[in-house]
């Protein structure tokens, strides 16, 4: 598992960074292109390394002020052919598949965290579409809404910002929560009332059995227990870059669905109903942000505690970097 660096760094600093890369057990492949960089100016260094060994060297680049006169870029490698990479994978201690790169996870979630257009769009077309679940009592229905919604991200940036003190994606995380399913129940809200306006349904839909979708208004411990192992399952596939185990998780959680169900209720009067499924979505997102805050803990205290999986650097004169 390698990733790629490039690094722009200011020519009175590629001295340091060269032999930052150099001491790595980690480094692959390693460029260096004198006076490669036109703005910022100064040199490219470019570098495969084991992903094991990336957040050391983010970190060591970080204190050369690298990220602030110059600029770090971090892509995944899908595929590398190579004696040398195979060689820095084994000698970079760890696995690949443990390593955390906490700047990439950081900016990660960051970006996945803002209130967007799109953001809003999906959320509000996932509550849509687990409300006519609901109506029509259609499990394959909820299971498209969940994984449709794309409410993890911003619960997974509040998480990140939580553990690094980020206030700047918690605000931005915690206003597309808000915003976002305001938005979502208002609308899904007004096209129940539509659709009852149209004589497609009435009240009758909140006391019709609804064995597929009833569940969602019927919150228990098993909701706390399943939020709870989602936001674990979420951050380790976040941090793990194993982006395939979120699908579960969008499976697992029922926070769109219970947003859809609070809009069906105030649509059709259904004041008990809309208090249970608010219920159940309080303990979905608290469920999840709170197991996502202690796992994501759990892994920085771990990564810090452990030091061989990470490439050790003596101090330079010039920066006091150390390991």
């Amino acid at each position: 598992m390698l990733l790629s660096l490039r690094v722009t760094v200011p020519a009175d600093r590629t001295p340091e960074v060269r032999d930052l890369f150099e001491r790595c057990p980690g480094t692959a492949h390693l460029s260096v292109l004198p006076g490669a960089s036109l703005r910022p100016p100064g040199d490219l260094v470019l570098a495969d390394v084991a992903r094991e060994s990336a957040d050391a060297l983010v970190a060591g680049l970080r204190e050369l002020h690298v990220d602030r006169d110059g600029g770090i870029t971090i892509e995944a490698v899908d595929t590398a052919v190579s004696a040398s990479a195979e060689r820095a994978e084994e000698e970079a201690p760890g696995d690949g598949s443990d390593a955390v790169v906490w700047e990439q996870v950081v900016r990660t979630t960051a970006a996945d965290s803002s209130l967007s257009v799109s953001y809003l769009s999906f959320l509000t077309i996932a509550t849509l579409l687990a409300a006519v679940a609901i109506v029509n009592d259609s499990a394959i229905l909820v299971i498209g809404a969940m994984v449709l919604g794309p409410e993890f991200a911003p619960l997974a940036g509040l998480a990140v910002a939580l553990v690094h003190r980020r206030r700047s994606i918690a605000r931005a995380a915690g206003r597309a929560l808000l915003v976002g399913f305001v938005v979502a129940v208002a609308v899904t809200a007004l096209v129940t009332l539509a659709a009852r306006g149209l004589g497609w349904f009435g009240p009758e839909v909140l006391a019709m059995e609804r064995p597929q979708t009833g569940f969602i208004t019927r919150p228990d411990r098993w909701s706390v227990v399943v939020a709870v192992l989602a936001g674990i399952a979420g951050v380790l596939s976040l941090t793990s870059a194993k982006s395939g185990a979120l699908v579960g998780v969008f499976i697992s959680v029922t926070t769109v669905p219970a947003a859809a169900d609070m809009a069906v209720s105030l649509a059709l009067g259904g004041g008990s109903e809309f208090w249970r499924a608010a219920l159940q979505l309080g303990i979905n997102l608290v469920g999840i942000v709170v197991a996502a805050v202690v796992t994501l803990a759990l892994q920085r205290a771990l990564w810090r505690r452990v030091p061989q999986v990470l490439p050790r650097f003596e101090t330079t004169p010039r920066t006091g970097m150390r390991a």
